[in-house]
Protein backbone atom coordinates (compact mmCIF):
# COMPACT_ATOMS: atom_id res chain seq x y z
CA UNK A 1 0.00 0.00 0.00
CA UNK A 2 2.99 2.77 1.04
CA UNK A 3 4.36 2.01 -2.38
CA UNK A 4 1.18 2.51 -4.45
CA UNK A 5 1.37 5.82 -2.49
CA UNK A 6 4.80 6.85 -3.25
CA UNK A 7 4.00 5.99 -7.11
CA UNK A 8 1.23 8.04 -7.60
CA UNK A 9 3.33 11.20 -5.63
CA UNK A 10 6.16 10.27 -8.12
CA UNK A 11 3.46 10.58 -10.78
CA UNK A 12 2.00 14.13 -9.46
CA UNK A 13 5.78 15.20 -8.96
CA UNK A 14 6.90 14.73 -11.99
CA UNK A 15 3.84 17.09 -14.13
CA UNK A 16 3.50 19.89 -11.58
CA UNK A 17 6.75 21.31 -9.36
CA UNK A 18 4.98 19.94 -6.07
CA UNK A 19 2.15 18.14 -4.86
CA UNK A 20 0.49 21.19 -3.29
CA UNK A 21 0.88 22.49 -6.84
CA UNK A 22 -1.29 19.24 -7.77
CA UNK A 23 -3.86 19.72 -5.47
CA UNK A 24 -4.84 23.47 -6.44
CA UNK A 25 -5.84 21.61 -9.83
CA UNK A 26 -7.58 18.84 -8.48
CA UNK A 27 -11.30 19.91 -8.52
CA UNK A 28 -13.80 17.02 -6.95
CA UNK A 29 -17.06 16.69 -8.64
CA UNK A 30 -19.88 17.34 -5.58
CA UNK A 31 -22.82 14.68 -5.69
CA UNK A 32 -25.85 15.28 -4.12
CA UNK A 33 -27.80 12.24 -2.32
CA UNK A 34 -31.10 11.85 -0.41
CA UNK A 35 -31.19 10.48 3.02
CA UNK A 36 -33.79 9.31 4.75
CA UNK A 37 -34.57 8.17 8.26
CA UNK A 38 -36.66 5.47 9.63
CA UNK A 39 -39.69 6.79 11.87
CA UNK A 40 -41.58 3.71 12.36
CA UNK A 41 -41.32 -0.18 11.54
CA UNK A 42 -44.05 -2.51 11.82
CA UNK A 43 -45.09 -5.72 10.36
CA UNK A 44 -43.83 -5.54 7.07
CA UNK A 45 -44.06 -2.10 6.81
CA UNK A 46 -41.99 1.22 7.76
CA UNK A 47 -42.29 4.41 7.44
CA UNK A 48 -39.79 6.92 6.39
CA UNK A 49 -39.35 10.98 6.91
CA UNK A 50 -37.38 12.53 4.25
CA UNK A 51 -36.79 11.45 0.85
CA UNK A 52 -38.78 14.85 -0.80
CA UNK A 53 -37.88 13.28 -4.81
CA UNK A 54 -38.80 9.85 -4.11
CA UNK A 55 -40.80 8.07 -6.72
CA UNK A 56 -43.84 5.87 -6.48
CA UNK A 57 -42.88 2.20 -6.46
CA UNK A 58 -39.56 2.92 -6.05
CA UNK A 59 -37.08 0.77 -4.06
CA UNK A 60 -35.43 1.99 -1.17
CA UNK A 61 -32.61 0.33 0.47
CA UNK A 62 -32.35 0.08 4.10
CA UNK A 63 -29.53 -1.28 6.54
CA UNK A 64 -27.84 -4.72 5.51
CA UNK A 65 -29.50 -4.68 1.95
CA UNK A 66 -32.82 -4.77 2.95
CA UNK A 67 -34.91 -3.06 -0.01
CA UNK A 68 -38.34 -1.50 0.48
CA UNK A 69 -41.18 -0.36 -1.93
CA UNK A 70 -42.40 3.20 -1.59
CA UNK A 71 -45.97 2.92 -2.11
CA UNK A 72 -47.40 5.64 0.33
CA UNK A 73 -46.41 9.12 -0.29
CA UNK A 74 -48.13 11.22 2.23
CA UNK A 75 -46.60 14.74 2.51
CA UNK A 76 -44.72 14.55 5.73
CA UNK A 77 -43.57 10.42 5.60
CA UNK A 78 -43.45 7.73 2.79
CA UNK A 79 -44.97 4.27 3.57
CA UNK A 80 -42.92 1.54 2.50
CA UNK A 81 -43.54 -1.55 1.87
CA UNK A 82 -40.60 -4.15 3.01
CA UNK A 83 -39.30 -6.93 0.96
CA UNK A 84 -37.26 -9.09 3.14
CA UNK A 85 -36.26 -9.88 6.82
CA UNK A 86 -36.91 -6.59 9.00
CA UNK A 87 -35.98 -7.51 12.27
CA UNK A 88 -33.08 -6.00 12.30
CA UNK A 89 -34.55 -2.70 11.53
CA UNK A 90 -34.92 0.33 13.94
CA UNK A 91 -36.17 4.21 13.99
CA UNK A 92 -33.34 6.36 13.14
CA UNK A 93 -31.76 4.32 10.79
CA UNK A 94 -30.77 5.46 6.95
CA UNK A 95 -32.98 4.94 4.01
CA UNK A 96 -31.41 5.34 0.54
CA UNK A 97 -32.85 5.96 -2.87
CA UNK A 98 -31.97 3.52 -5.64
CA UNK A 99 -33.79 5.22 -8.58
CA UNK A 100 -35.11 1.74 -9.52
CA UNK A 101 -38.54 -0.20 -9.43
CA UNK A 102 -38.98 -3.87 -8.45
CA UNK A 103 -37.55 -5.89 -11.24
CA UNK A 104 -37.28 -9.82 -11.86
CA UNK A 105 -34.39 -11.39 -13.70
CA UNK A 106 -35.87 -13.11 -16.82
CA UNK A 107 -34.09 -15.97 -19.08
CA UNK A 108 -34.15 -19.60 -20.38
CA UNK A 109 -31.56 -19.94 -17.37
CA UNK A 110 -34.92 -19.93 -15.25
CA UNK A 111 -36.35 -23.21 -16.85
CA UNK A 112 -36.21 -25.87 -13.78
CA UNK A 113 -35.74 -23.71 -10.92
CA UNK A 114 -37.51 -22.36 -7.88
CA UNK A 115 -36.85 -18.64 -7.29
CA UNK A 116 -38.47 -16.18 -4.65
CA UNK A 117 -40.41 -13.00 -6.05
CA UNK A 118 -37.03 -11.74 -6.24
CA UNK A 119 -35.21 -13.69 -8.06
CA UNK A 120 -33.34 -15.31 -5.24
CA UNK A 121 -32.81 -19.35 -5.98
CA UNK A 122 -34.94 -21.34 -3.32
CA UNK A 123 -33.63 -24.71 -4.85
CA UNK A 124 -30.34 -24.34 -3.77
CA UNK A 125 -28.37 -24.75 -7.20
CA UNK A 126 -26.79 -21.50 -6.55
CA UNK A 127 -27.56 -18.26 -8.16
CA UNK A 128 -28.75 -17.93 -11.56
CA UNK A 129 -26.66 -15.59 -13.52
CA UNK A 130 -28.62 -13.18 -15.71
CA UNK A 131 -28.43 -9.83 -16.85
CA UNK A 132 -31.75 -9.11 -18.40
CA UNK A 133 -34.37 -8.10 -16.16
CA UNK A 134 -37.72 -6.70 -16.52
CA UNK A 135 -40.11 -4.63 -13.84
CA UNK A 136 -42.47 -6.50 -12.19
CA UNK A 137 -45.15 -4.17 -12.97
CA UNK A 138 -45.78 -3.52 -16.98
CA UNK A 139 -48.68 -2.70 -18.02
CA UNK A 140 -51.08 -4.80 -20.30
CA UNK A 141 -50.65 -5.11 -23.90
CA UNK A 142 -52.92 -2.82 -26.00
CA UNK A 143 -56.01 -4.23 -27.60
CA UNK A 144 -54.62 -4.11 -31.22
CA UNK A 145 -51.86 -6.15 -30.32
CA UNK A 146 -53.95 -8.86 -29.14
CA UNK A 147 -54.96 -11.82 -31.00
CA UNK A 148 -58.13 -14.00 -31.27
CA UNK A 149 -58.12 -17.00 -28.51
CA UNK A 150 -58.29 -19.76 -31.04
CA UNK A 151 -55.93 -22.45 -29.89
CA UNK A 152 -57.22 -25.06 -27.15
CA UNK A 153 -55.12 -25.44 -24.47
CA UNK A 154 -55.54 -29.62 -23.72
CA UNK A 155 -55.99 -30.04 -20.10
CA UNK A 156 -55.80 -33.52 -20.40
CA UNK A 157 -58.86 -33.37 -17.73
CA UNK A 158 -61.90 -35.06 -19.84
CA UNK A 159 -64.70 -32.85 -17.90
CA UNK A 160 -62.70 -30.06 -18.83
CA UNK A 161 -61.36 -30.14 -22.33
CA UNK A 162 -64.95 -31.74 -23.41
CA UNK A 163 -67.28 -29.48 -21.64
CA UNK A 164 -65.27 -26.29 -20.21
CA UNK A 165 -62.86 -25.72 -22.78
CA UNK A 166 -60.26 -23.89 -22.26
CA UNK A 167 -57.89 -21.48 -25.29
CA UNK A 168 -54.36 -20.62 -25.03
CA UNK A 169 -54.43 -16.36 -24.12
CA UNK A 170 -57.57 -17.30 -22.07
CA UNK A 171 -57.81 -16.47 -18.26
CA UNK A 172 -59.74 -19.50 -16.61
CA UNK A 173 -60.68 -19.25 -13.00
CA UNK A 174 -60.81 -22.16 -10.57
CA UNK A 175 -62.48 -21.58 -7.85
CA UNK A 176 -64.11 -24.00 -4.63
CA UNK A 177 -63.78 -24.76 -1.18
CA UNK A 178 -60.31 -25.55 0.54
CA UNK A 179 -59.09 -29.27 0.13
CA UNK A 180 -61.73 -29.78 -3.07
CA UNK A 181 -59.07 -30.53 -5.90
CA UNK A 182 -58.00 -26.80 -6.67
CA UNK A 183 -54.30 -27.06 -7.01
CA UNK A 184 -54.54 -30.77 -8.11
CA UNK A 185 -56.32 -29.39 -11.62
CA UNK A 186 -53.64 -26.68 -12.06
CA UNK A 187 -51.23 -29.59 -11.32
CA UNK A 188 -52.63 -32.11 -13.89
CA UNK A 189 -52.80 -29.52 -16.53
CA UNK A 190 -48.66 -28.95 -15.88
CA UNK A 191 -48.29 -32.52 -16.21
CA UNK A 192 -49.97 -32.72 -19.40
CA UNK A 193 -47.75 -30.56 -21.01
CA UNK A 194 -44.80 -32.71 -21.35
CA UNK A 195 -43.77 -33.73 -24.38
CA UNK A 196 -45.69 -30.49 -25.87
CA UNK A 197 -44.84 -26.70 -26.50
CA UNK A 198 -46.14 -24.82 -23.03
CA UNK A 199 -44.01 -23.51 -21.01
CA UNK A 200 -45.63 -23.62 -17.57
CA UNK A 201 -44.78 -21.11 -14.46
CA UNK A 202 -46.14 -21.71 -11.16
CA UNK A 203 -46.73 -18.99 -8.72
CA UNK A 204 -47.62 -19.91 -5.20
CA UNK A 205 -48.49 -17.20 -2.76
CA UNK A 206 -48.88 -17.63 1.17
CA UNK A 207 -48.90 -21.54 0.64
CA UNK A 208 -47.18 -23.84 3.03
CA UNK A 209 -43.86 -24.82 2.90
CA UNK A 210 -44.49 -28.39 3.39
CA UNK A 211 -47.81 -28.14 0.81
CA UNK A 212 -45.08 -26.29 -1.93
CA UNK A 213 -42.69 -28.81 -1.11
CA UNK A 214 -45.07 -32.25 -2.37
CA UNK A 215 -45.91 -29.99 -5.60
CA UNK A 216 -42.64 -29.72 -6.49
CA UNK A 217 -41.80 -33.78 -5.71
CA UNK A 218 -44.93 -34.36 -7.78
CA UNK A 219 -43.60 -31.98 -10.81
CA UNK A 220 -39.91 -33.43 -10.41
CA UNK A 221 -41.60 -37.49 -10.57
CA UNK A 222 -43.56 -36.57 -13.54
CA UNK A 223 -40.75 -35.16 -15.53
CA UNK A 224 -42.37 -31.86 -15.44
CA UNK A 225 -39.44 -29.37 -14.04
CA UNK A 226 -37.46 -29.79 -16.92
CA UNK A 227 -40.52 -26.96 -18.89
CA UNK A 228 -41.66 -25.40 -15.22
CA UNK A 229 -40.35 -22.48 -13.62
CA UNK A 230 -41.67 -22.06 -9.95
CA UNK A 231 -42.30 -18.98 -7.84
CA UNK A 232 -42.70 -19.09 -4.22
CA UNK A 233 -43.64 -16.09 -1.52
CA UNK A 234 -44.62 -18.91 1.45
CA UNK A 235 -47.09 -17.92 4.31
CA UNK A 236 -44.50 -16.79 6.36
CA UNK A 237 -42.98 -14.53 4.03
CA UNK A 238 -43.15 -10.72 4.60
CA UNK A 239 -46.97 -9.67 3.06
CA UNK A 240 -45.25 -7.06 0.53
CA UNK A 241 -43.45 -10.46 -1.02
CA UNK A 242 -46.65 -12.08 -1.26
CA UNK A 243 -47.94 -9.09 -2.69
CA UNK A 244 -45.21 -8.54 -5.45
CA UNK A 245 -45.11 -12.44 -6.53
CA UNK A 246 -47.60 -12.90 -9.06
CA UNK A 247 -46.65 -9.51 -10.92
CA UNK A 248 -42.75 -10.86 -11.05
CA UNK A 249 -44.08 -14.33 -12.19
CA UNK A 250 -46.11 -12.58 -15.03
CA UNK A 251 -43.14 -10.51 -15.86
CA UNK A 252 -40.73 -13.81 -16.38
CA UNK A 253 -44.03 -15.20 -18.68
CA UNK A 254 -44.52 -12.13 -20.89
CA UNK A 255 -40.92 -12.48 -21.41
CA UNK A 256 -41.40 -16.05 -22.80
CA UNK A 257 -44.63 -14.72 -24.62
CA UNK A 258 -42.61 -11.86 -26.43
CA UNK A 259 -40.40 -14.79 -27.99
CA UNK A 260 -43.40 -16.46 -29.52
CA UNK A 261 -43.42 -19.51 -27.16
CA UNK A 262 -47.16 -20.26 -25.55
CA UNK A 263 -46.99 -19.83 -21.53
CA UNK A 264 -49.38 -21.37 -19.03
CA UNK A 265 -49.56 -19.60 -15.52
CA UNK A 266 -50.85 -21.03 -12.00
CA UNK A 267 -51.37 -18.08 -9.65
CA UNK A 268 -52.32 -20.27 -6.46
CA UNK A 269 -54.10 -18.65 -4.81
CA UNK A 270 -54.98 -14.90 -5.16
CA UNK A 271 -57.35 -14.83 -1.81
CA UNK A 272 -53.88 -15.19 0.23
CA UNK A 273 -52.70 -12.15 -2.67
CA UNK A 274 -55.75 -9.93 -1.58
CA UNK A 275 -55.53 -10.91 2.07
CA UNK A 276 -51.64 -9.91 2.01
CA UNK A 277 -52.79 -6.53 -0.10
CA UNK A 278 -55.85 -5.92 2.84
CA UNK A 279 -52.98 -6.32 5.75
CA UNK A 280 -50.46 -3.92 4.24
CA UNK A 281 -53.67 -0.86 3.46
CA UNK A 282 -54.27 -1.01 7.11
CA UNK A 283 -50.38 -1.16 8.13
CA UNK A 284 -50.42 1.86 6.29
CA UNK A 285 -53.39 3.48 7.34
CA UNK A 286 -55.03 3.10 3.70
CA UNK A 287 -58.85 3.65 4.09
CA UNK A 288 -60.96 0.26 4.26
CA UNK A 289 -63.51 -0.65 2.70
CA UNK A 290 -66.15 -3.41 2.00
CA UNK A 291 -65.00 -6.69 4.23
CA UNK A 292 -61.61 -3.96 5.19
CA UNK A 293 -60.59 -4.35 2.05
CA UNK A 294 -58.79 -1.01 0.37
CA UNK A 295 -60.75 0.37 -2.18
CA UNK A 296 -58.88 -0.61 -5.19
CA UNK A 297 -58.40 -4.26 -4.68
CA UNK A 298 -60.26 -4.84 -7.86
CA UNK A 299 -57.53 -2.82 -9.59
CA UNK A 300 -54.90 -4.76 -8.20
CA UNK A 301 -56.00 -8.33 -9.76
CA UNK A 302 -57.42 -6.50 -12.87
CA UNK A 303 -54.14 -5.15 -14.10
CA UNK A 304 -52.39 -8.69 -13.25
CA UNK A 305 -54.80 -10.51 -15.17
CA UNK A 306 -55.41 -8.53 -18.15
CA UNK A 307 -51.98 -9.33 -18.94
CA UNK A 308 -52.96 -12.29 -20.16
CA UNK A 309 -53.52 -12.88 -23.64
CA UNK A 310 -52.96 -14.35 -27.28
CA UNK A 311 -50.57 -11.27 -29.45
CA UNK A 312 -50.58 -10.89 -32.95
CA UNK A 313 -48.30 -12.57 -35.25
CA UNK A 314 -46.34 -9.14 -36.04
CA UNK A 315 -45.98 -8.87 -32.01
CA UNK A 316 -44.59 -11.99 -31.40
CA UNK A 317 -47.26 -14.45 -31.57
CA UNK A 318 -47.15 -16.22 -28.20
CA UNK A 319 -49.63 -16.58 -25.85
CA UNK A 320 -49.98 -16.46 -21.90
CA UNK A 321 -52.85 -18.33 -20.33
CA UNK A 322 -53.67 -17.77 -16.25
CA UNK A 323 -55.25 -20.36 -13.85
CA UNK A 324 -55.63 -18.23 -11.19
CA UNK A 325 -57.08 -19.95 -8.17
CA UNK A 326 -59.44 -18.68 -5.26
CA UNK A 327 -60.88 -20.21 -2.08
CA UNK A 328 -64.58 -19.86 -1.56
CA UNK A 329 -65.97 -19.96 1.99
CA UNK A 330 -69.24 -22.59 2.49
CA UNK A 331 -69.45 -22.34 -1.21
CA UNK A 332 -70.05 -18.49 -1.36
CA UNK A 333 -68.89 -17.88 -4.74
CA UNK A 334 -71.08 -14.44 -4.40
CA UNK A 335 -68.66 -12.91 -1.89
CA UNK A 336 -66.64 -10.07 -2.67
CA UNK A 337 -63.24 -11.44 -4.21
CA UNK A 338 -64.95 -14.21 -5.95
CA UNK A 339 -67.75 -12.08 -7.65
CA UNK A 340 -64.35 -9.51 -8.95
CA UNK A 341 -62.48 -12.47 -9.97
CA UNK A 342 -65.59 -13.99 -11.63
CA UNK A 343 -65.92 -10.55 -13.50
CA UNK A 344 -62.40 -10.18 -14.95
CA UNK A 345 -61.86 -13.70 -15.92
CA UNK A 346 -63.27 -15.32 -19.41
CA UNK A 347 -64.99 -17.90 -17.19
CA UNK A 348 -64.81 -20.34 -14.63
CA UNK A 349 -64.16 -23.66 -13.03
CA UNK A 350 -66.51 -24.42 -9.99
CA UNK A 351 -65.13 -27.46 -7.78
CA UNK A 352 -68.26 -28.65 -5.36
CA UNK A 353 -67.49 -30.32 -1.59
CA UNK A 354 -70.47 -32.37 -2.41
CA UNK A 355 -69.18 -33.81 -5.61
CA UNK A 356 -65.97 -34.11 -3.72
CA UNK A 357 -67.42 -36.39 -0.89
CA UNK A 358 -69.39 -38.41 -3.18
CA UNK A 359 -66.11 -39.09 -4.67
CA UNK A 360 -66.96 -37.74 -8.17
CA UNK A 361 -63.18 -36.57 -8.76
CA UNK A 362 -62.28 -33.76 -9.77
CA UNK A 363 -65.45 -32.20 -8.71
CA UNK A 364 -66.09 -30.00 -11.63
CA UNK A 365 -69.61 -28.96 -11.08
CA UNK A 366 -70.58 -28.72 -14.85
CA UNK A 367 -73.47 -26.45 -14.21
CA UNK A 368 -71.61 -23.60 -12.05
CA UNK A 369 -68.81 -23.75 -14.38
CA UNK A 370 -68.32 -21.66 -17.76
CA UNK A 371 -66.32 -20.87 -20.37
CA UNK A 372 -66.60 -17.74 -22.00
CA UNK A 373 -64.33 -18.83 -25.15
CA UNK A 374 -66.28 -21.95 -25.45
CA UNK A 375 -65.82 -24.24 -28.73
CA UNK A 376 -63.96 -21.10 -30.41
CA UNK A 377 -61.02 -22.75 -27.98
CA UNK A 378 -61.96 -26.10 -28.64
CA UNK A 379 -60.68 -29.08 -31.60
CA UNK A 380 -63.56 -29.63 -34.14
CA UNK A 381 -63.80 -33.32 -33.46
CA UNK A 382 -64.65 -32.19 -29.48
CA UNK A 383 -67.29 -30.00 -30.67
CA UNK A 384 -69.06 -32.53 -32.40
CA UNK A 385 -69.84 -33.80 -28.75
CA UNK A 386 -69.51 -31.45 -26.26
CA UNK A 387 -73.02 -29.94 -27.15
CA UNK A 388 -75.10 -32.82 -26.75
CA UNK A 389 -73.23 -33.99 -23.68
CA UNK A 390 -73.36 -30.96 -21.75
CA UNK A 391 -76.98 -30.56 -22.57
CA UNK A 392 -77.33 -34.69 -21.29
CA UNK A 393 -75.01 -33.77 -18.27
CA UNK A 394 -77.70 -31.03 -16.79
CA UNK A 395 -80.96 -32.56 -17.98
CA UNK A 396 -79.39 -36.00 -16.06
CA UNK A 397 -78.49 -33.53 -12.59
CA UNK A 398 -82.13 -32.12 -12.82
CA UNK A 399 -83.55 -35.46 -12.96
CA UNK A 400 -81.47 -36.96 -10.05
CA UNK A 401 -82.83 -34.42 -7.60
CA UNK A 402 -86.15 -35.13 -8.82
CA UNK A 403 -85.41 -38.41 -8.62
CA UNK A 404 -84.52 -38.56 -4.83
CA UNK A 405 -88.27 -37.89 -3.39
CA UNK A 406 -88.63 -41.46 -4.12
CA UNK A 407 -91.39 -40.54 -7.11
CA UNK A 408 -92.59 -43.53 -9.79
CA UNK A 409 -90.34 -43.10 -12.86
CA UNK A 410 -91.33 -43.93 -16.21
CA UNK A 411 -89.19 -45.95 -18.47
CA UNK A 412 -87.44 -43.04 -20.93
CA UNK A 413 -86.62 -41.17 -17.49
CA UNK A 414 -84.99 -44.39 -16.21
CA UNK A 415 -83.20 -44.55 -19.34
CA UNK A 416 -82.42 -40.91 -18.96
CA UNK A 417 -80.99 -41.40 -15.61
CA UNK A 418 -79.09 -44.61 -16.45
CA UNK A 419 -77.10 -43.02 -19.67
CA UNK A 420 -76.31 -39.84 -17.17
CA UNK A 421 -75.00 -42.43 -14.51
CA UNK A 422 -72.61 -43.91 -17.42
CA UNK A 423 -71.81 -40.15 -18.52
CA UNK A 424 -70.38 -38.96 -15.00
CA UNK A 425 -68.68 -42.36 -14.63
CA UNK A 426 -67.18 -41.61 -17.87
CA UNK A 427 -65.61 -38.04 -16.59
CA UNK A 428 -64.25 -39.26 -13.28
CA UNK A 429 -60.43 -39.12 -13.34
CA UNK A 430 -58.06 -39.89 -10.96
CA UNK A 431 -55.23 -37.68 -10.07
CA UNK A 432 -51.71 -38.04 -11.77
CA UNK A 433 -53.75 -39.72 -15.03
CA UNK A 434 -54.21 -37.11 -17.66
CA UNK A 435 -55.65 -38.57 -20.77
CA UNK A 436 -54.56 -37.87 -24.42
CA UNK A 437 -57.24 -36.21 -26.88
CA UNK A 438 -57.38 -39.61 -28.79
CA UNK A 439 -58.30 -41.29 -25.94
CA UNK A 440 -60.57 -38.89 -24.46
CA UNK A 441 -62.44 -38.34 -28.05
CA UNK A 442 -63.07 -42.36 -28.35
CA UNK A 443 -64.78 -42.60 -24.90
CA UNK A 444 -66.74 -39.24 -25.30
CA UNK A 445 -68.13 -39.81 -28.45
CA UNK A 446 -69.27 -43.93 -27.22
CA UNK A 447 -70.76 -42.82 -24.08
CA UNK A 448 -73.03 -40.20 -26.14
CA UNK A 449 -74.29 -42.68 -29.00
CA UNK A 450 -75.20 -44.46 -25.76
CA UNK A 451 -72.45 -47.37 -26.22
CA UNK A 452 -72.39 -47.55 -22.61
CA UNK A 453 -75.49 -47.43 -21.26
CA UNK A 454 -76.30 -51.38 -20.32
CA UNK A 455 -72.56 -51.45 -19.09
CA UNK A 456 -72.20 -51.53 -15.50
CA UNK A 457 -70.97 -48.85 -13.81
CA UNK A 458 -68.11 -50.75 -11.79
CA UNK A 459 -67.14 -51.76 -15.64
CA UNK A 460 -67.02 -48.94 -16.91
CA UNK A 461 -62.96 -47.93 -16.48
CA UNK A 462 -62.15 -51.07 -18.19
CA UNK A 463 -64.62 -50.40 -21.15
CA UNK A 464 -62.84 -46.98 -21.42
CA UNK A 465 -59.84 -48.53 -21.91
CA UNK A 466 -60.73 -51.35 -23.96
CA UNK A 467 -62.69 -48.93 -26.89
CA UNK A 468 -59.41 -46.68 -26.61
CA UNK A 469 -57.43 -49.84 -27.84
CA UNK A 470 -60.03 -51.21 -29.74
CA UNK A 471 -60.16 -47.92 -31.97
CA UNK A 472 -56.26 -47.63 -32.00
CA UNK A 473 -55.74 -51.00 -33.55
CA UNK A 474 -58.46 -51.67 -35.92
CA UNK A 475 -59.81 -47.82 -36.50
CA UNK A 476 -56.05 -46.67 -37.26
CA UNK A 477 -57.26 -43.68 -39.63
CA UNK A 478 -60.42 -42.72 -37.23
CA UNK A 479 -57.60 -42.52 -34.61
CA UNK A 480 -55.13 -40.08 -36.49
CA UNK A 481 -58.25 -37.99 -37.21
CA UNK A 482 -58.63 -38.09 -33.37
CA UNK A 483 -55.33 -37.66 -32.71
CA UNK A 484 -55.38 -34.27 -35.10
CA UNK A 485 -58.42 -33.02 -33.99
CA UNK A 486 -60.27 -32.85 -37.21
CA UNK A 487 -64.03 -32.78 -37.86
CA UNK A 488 -65.62 -36.82 -38.05
CA UNK A 489 -67.69 -37.67 -40.75
CA UNK A 490 -71.35 -39.38 -39.82
CA UNK A 491 -69.72 -42.57 -41.37
CA UNK A 492 -66.95 -41.83 -38.62
CA UNK A 493 -68.64 -41.58 -36.27
CA UNK A 494 -70.64 -45.00 -37.20
CA UNK A 495 -67.47 -46.87 -37.32
CA UNK A 496 -66.84 -45.94 -33.74
CA UNK A 497 -69.69 -46.72 -32.45
CA UNK A 498 -69.82 -50.19 -34.10
CA UNK A 499 -65.95 -51.04 -33.09
CA UNK A 500 -66.78 -49.39 -29.67
CA UNK A 501 -69.88 -51.64 -28.93
CA UNK A 502 -68.01 -54.96 -29.83
CA UNK A 503 -65.07 -53.71 -27.64
CA UNK A 504 -67.48 -53.65 -24.70
CA UNK A 505 -69.45 -56.50 -25.90
CA UNK A 506 -66.19 -58.80 -25.55
CA UNK A 507 -65.07 -57.47 -22.01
Amino acid sequence: MQDDIQDVKKALESSFDSVEEALDHVSPAIQSREIGTIGFVGKGIAQVHGLPEVKSEELLEFPEGLLGMAFNLDKDEIGVILLGDYEHLKAGSEVKRTGQVVDIPVGDELIGRVIDPTGKPLDGLGLTMIEQRLPAEREAPPIMHRAPVSAPLQTGIKVIDALIPIGRGQRELILGDRQTGKTAVALDTIINQKNGDVLCIYCAIGQRSSSIAKFIADLKHHGAMEYSIIVVAEGDDPPGLQFIAPYAATSIAEYFMAMGRDVLIVYDDLTHHAQAYRELSLLLRRPPGREAFPGDIFYIHSRLLERSTHLREEFGGGSLTALPIIETEAQNISAYIPTNLISITDGQIYLSPDLFQKGVLPAVDVGKSVSRVGGKAQLPAFRAVSGHLRLTYSQFEELEAFSRFGTRLDEETRQTLEHGYRVREILKQPQYAPVVVTEQLAVLIAVAKGVLDATPLEKIAGAEKGIAAALQQNLPEIWQKLAKGQRLTDDDQEKIVKTAGKAVHDL
